[in-house]
């Protein structure tokens, strides 16, 4: 790992070389974050080559977090590389680095990836994938769909929510209900709100009765957003779920539905113990527009808590 130095003129580079190539593996790390902050080009190659065959896993570790900024070609490639390291810490500051990349041009080298035997590498390019939006990524996630590993069924889930690809809704239904991990159906069951779709509207009916909370807490966000009346019954029935987490989801999603049959369920809900859906309540009240909400709103002027005081001073005024 010499011939950086045999190529360069650079005085800075060269004036890190005795650290660089240092017996011991802290001193080298620092001469690396040192290297990386001149942001040159032949330094950027020792990043590489350091991630690749240094023998400390703490060095190759921090090459691979100083690779995050970049998006070259070599740089993808060896970070993905770097997803085999026989270091769960190198694994995971690699897979890190490549989930803050921007590029489609990255996102392309990453994709061959998401076939990889080993599930970790499997997990971190989904991972990578999700938020760059690429659209030849979505055969591979929608076969994923399928992988028998739970992380990766997740991860396929986001990268298929990112995309909002229509075409993986009926999949995407299915697994929100039948899928045996509650990790998996809670992430379907976002992704099922990627578009304002009434085929959608079963399944997240099934997932407020999910035996997992998270899973209805979820299905209670998604109707929401999902945005069709047909969706009331069910979140009215909501508001009687034993975890106030889906109550209070449930409470938002009626407000923004604006579905006038919930008035009295929510005007109950504005005298709950919990001042968090006492807000959320009056909230919702504020959004139905109906001046039968208006008297409840009054009487609850003066709550305990501020917030809740914030939140019927909002609605009053959108009801006057």
């Amino acid at each position: 790992m010499t011939s950086l130095f045999e190529n360069t003129d650079n005085e800075d580079i060269l004036a890190l070389q005795a650290r660089l190539t240092d017996e011991d593996a802290g001193v080298r790390r620092i001469a690396l974050i040192e290297l990386a902050d001149l942001e040159e080009p032949e330094g950027l190659l020792w990043l590489v080559e350091c991630l690749a065959r240094d023998p400390s896993a703490e060095v190759r570790a921090e090459a691979a977090r100083l690779l995050e900024a970049w998006e070259d070609a070599p740089v993808v490639a060896a970070l993905c590389q770097a997803l085999t390291d026989s270091s769960p810490t190198v694994q995971a500051a690699a897979a890190q680095s490549l989930s803050l990349l921007k590029s489609e041009a990255a996102g392309r080298l990453i994709l061959p990836w998401v076939a990889h035997a080993e599930v970790g590498v499997r997990v971190a390019a989904f991972r990578a994938l999700r938020e760059l939006r690429l659209g030849d990524a979505a055969p591979a996630a929608l076969d994923a769909l399928a992988d028998p590993e739970a992380s990766v069924r997740r991860e396929a889930v986001g990268v298929l929510g990112w995309l909002k690809h229509l075409d993986a809704l009926p999949a995407l239904a299915r697994l929100a209900s039948d899928d045996p991990d509650s990790e998996v159906r809670r992430a379907a069951t976002g992704a099922l709100g990627l578009a304002s779709d009434e085929q959608v509207l079963p399944a997240l009916r099934q997932a407020l009765r999910d035996p997992a909370w998270a899973v209805r807490e979820e299905a209670a966000t998604t109707l929401g957003k999902v945005g069709h009346a047909d969706a009331g019954p069910a979140l009215i029935d909501a508001l009687e779920d034993d975890y106030w987490q889906v109550r209070l989801r449930a409470t938002r999603s009626l407000g923004r539905l604006r579905y006038a049959q919930a008035l009295p369920a929510l005007i109950e809900t504005l005298g709950h113990r919990i001042s968090n859906l006492r807000k959320e309540a009056a909230l919702a009240l504020g959004e139905l527009h109906d001046p039968g909400a208006i008297a409840p709103l009054q009487a609850a002027r003066d709550d305990a808590d501020p917030e809740v005081r914030k939140a019927v001073r909002i609605a009053l005024a959108q009801l006057q």
